[in-house]
């Protein structure tokens, strides 16, 4: 084996299948790679085929050892607050948690079952999506509707990209030199999902997402909080079931819905061909967002570091100056010419001297995985 141990992060989807092969010390990448049209015709039959073509493909890698493989499982219900060593009854209840993530946790517990069934002899460890925000407060985690429907069927605020949220307050408070013990942070995960955490002292305690992905911000194509009266409306008038409220509410709304793109530099270039559409877009978005950053400046008592990270918040200067637009009387300004540079380096874009930090902070999710998976294999 070489200096470092490596491990293989594995992100088991319904259709595809991305790996890594990550020195976790210094983040080194070793070998990266994607298998597609799982099931599909002109892909694999299944997904213990796409692992099987996953570990081959390493062995054209200098030293290709692995040390242990990471899963990423993106619904980890009230069961997991923490990564754990896999074994049959992780296995178990995770398959018990699929009717909360129906579309992630099945394709993410076969990755586990075909991962331990290839390379039996190392450590297989499960990080959750959810766990970083397994630290709730009660009243931020609860939703006010009777209290033995929500026991009964697991009706709580679990929050998602907690892998992410976690990895960038880390991020930041380095960027800032700061302990992470000693600051209050707001962090803005944007990408075609996209969700906001209010995290003091490193420990989350509010985050926009919900039971499942689609409540808080406005996304690419989920609609972030509605009235939940719409659904009972286009129920009763338009005789939408459950199937098309749900394809509605998490893929023909949100940006889709309402500029008919939703990648962001297709809505910028029919924003700057007048699209009237596209500008409402962008301002339903920014609202949104800002309306969430100002509830969690009120939930922080105040705070010392807003980051943004993941594809739009990371790449996007219009959306990053937008959001925080106005908040300049509390502190919270974005200085133009540094807002503009482009690179893929965590860094401040609010004036010198500010006294609220705003930060572009890229994040590494199986960065995050490789070290929370070596660290329990090497305990």
């Amino acid at each position: 084996m070489g200096s470092s141990p490596r491990v293989l992060v594995v992100n088991s989807g319904s259709s595809s299948l991305k790996y890594q092969l990550v020195e976790p010390e210094d983040g080194t990448v070793v070998a990266k790679g994607i298998v597609e049209k799982i099931g599909e015709p002109g892909g694999v039959p299944d997904h213990e085929a796409a692992l099987r073509e996953a570990i081959e493909s390493l062995r054209g890698v200098d030293n290709p050892e692995i040390f242990a493989v990471g899963h990423r499982v993106v619904h980890g219900g009230s069961s997991f607050g923490e990564p754990v060593l896999a074994d049959d009854d992780v296995v178990a209840k995770i398959h018990e948690l699929i009717p909360l993530a129906p579309l992630h946790n099945p394709a993410n517990v076969r990755g586990i079952e075909v991962g331990r069934e290839l390379l039996p002899h190392v450590p297989h460890v499960v990080v959750f999506d959810t766990a970083f925000f397994h630290t709730l407060p009660e009243a931020a985690a609860t939703y006010a509707i009777d209290t033995e429907v929500a026991r009964e069927h697991g009706i709580r605020r679990y929050g998602f990209h907690g892998t992410s949220h976690q990895f960038v307050a880390h991020a930041a408070a380095e960027l800032v030199g700061r302990p992470v013990e000693e600051i209050d942070q707001i962090v803005c995960h944007l990408g075609n999902g996209a969700s906001v955490s209010a995290v003091k002292g490193g420990v989350a305690v509010e985050t926009s997402m919900g039971l499942t992905p689609l409540e808080g911000l406005v996304m690419g194509t989920r609609s972030g909080d509605v009235d939940a009266g719409i659904v009972f409306h286009l129920a009763r008038t338009a005789g939408m079931g459950v199937d098309e409220l749900d394809e509605l509410l998490n893929r023909r709304s949100g940006i889709k819905g309402l500029a008919g793109v939703n990648d962001f530099r297709e809505l910028h270039r029919l924003i700057g061909e007048g699209s009237e559409e596209a500008r409402l877009a962008l301002d339903v978005y920014l609202h949104r967002l800002r309306k969430y950053v100002g509830a969690y400046l009120a939930v922080l008592g105040g705070v010392d570091v807003i980051s943004f990270t993941a594809g739009v918040g990371e790449n996007d200067d219009v959306v990053r100056a937008g959001a925080l637009a106005g908040l300049e009387r509390l502190g919270i300004e974005v200085d133009p010419t540094r807002n503009a540079e482009r690179s893929k380096q965590a860094r401040v874009i609010s004036p010198e001297g500010a006294p609220v930090t705003v930060a572009v902070v890229p994040t590494n999710e199986e960065l995050a995985i490789a070290r929370q998976t070596i660290a329990l294999a090497q305990d």
